[in-house]
């Protein structure tokens, strides 16, 4: 994807490494939500089969290892947490992109 690394480059140039690559992250956790089919039951601020990251977000923004409990969540799967409907295990997920996603989403703000 050509255009989205000219664009990295160009923000890495107009606004120092730290931020390039807080969007860099961002950029590439959406990707791998989308490559992992996140988006057909989850969105960012509405609940779709999932409740919505942003749902998520608050749920556990408290929680000091609510990264880990989401990687197991999204790796194993999960069921009564946000109701009857069960999330399937992405078990297939790299350990990276697991954590990438939950990082992700615990960064997910109104």
């Amino acid at each position: 994807m050509p255009s989205l690394t000219v664009f990295l480059l160009a923000l890495f140039a107009f606004t120092g490494a730290a931020q390039a690559q807080s969007v860099a992250a961002v950029v590439d956790a959406t990707e791998v939500a989308k490559a992992n089919g996140c988006m057909s039951c989850h969105a960012m601020k509405e609940k779709i089969v999932g409740p919505s990251f942003l749902a998520v977000a608050e749920k556990y923004k408290d929680d000091k290892d609510a990264v880990a409990s989401l990687v197991q969540s999204i790796q194993y799967g999960s069921k009564g947490k946000w109701g009857r409907t069960p999330m399937p295990a992405h078990s297939s997920t790299s350990q990276g992109d697991l954590k990438a996603l939950a990082t992700w989403v615990m960064s997910t703000q109104p």
